[in-house]
């Protein structure tokens, strides 16, 4: 790939638009930008869980997994941002039900709710997870309108599982108490 930004700012969207991957031009508050932010802050959010981890060395594995997957995150924010376009593959689905059911596979069954917290790295975990579920809501509305690839939405729905899952398998490794939920 070649040189693509050598201007950060453009003024062109000063007006409320904003430009997609295939050059047309769409509303900042439509839809797919919608969608596509959501995409991004997720990916952002995985980048400050990632670097976080970076001093664990129990969690090397999950960071390694988790830092694969924002590239596939970025492949799916550029694939919204081009109508009609598809990266993400169910091989891409499997790889994270894969994961998921191997790191769910060693913790204990869930007698309650859990809140996040515990740790930064599990409160971010579960922020994430939030945040991926806010992303998989924003494309199931734009596929209500236009066209978008159904991996992509599979996607977000296992990746958002397994957010939550990481997140008591990082308790679990770093010793950290998950904090239940406490009816009232």
């Amino acid at each position: 790939m070649g040189k693509r930004l050598s201007k950060i700012y453009t003024r062109t969207g000063d007006s409320g638009e904003t430009g997609l991957g295939d050059g047309n031009r769409i509303a900042k508050d439509a839809p797919r930008v919608e969608a596509m932010g959501d995409i991004d802050e997720l990916n952002s959010q995985l980048g400050v869980i990632i670097e976080q981890m970076k001093s664990v060395t129990a969690l090397a594995k999950l960071a390694e997994f988790l830092r694969s997957n924002q590239h596939r995150i970025f492949d799916l924010g550029g694939e919204v941002s081009i109508p009609d376009y598809a990266i993400i593959k169910a091989e891409h689905v499997a790889a994270i039900e894969t994961q998921l059911d191997a790191w769910n596979s060693e913790l204990p069954p869930l007698d309650n709710f859990i809140l996040p917290g515990g740790s930064l790295i599990v409160a971010h975990l579960h922020l994430a997870r939030a945040v991926c579920r806010r992303a998989e809501r924003r494309l199931v509305q734009l596929a209500r309108i236009e066209s978008v690839n159904p991996e992509g939405l599979r996607y977000l729905n296992r990746l958002s599982d397994l957010l939550f899952v990481a997140a008591r398998y990082s308790a679990r490794v770093t010793g950290t108490e998950e904090v239940l939920w406490e009816k009232g």
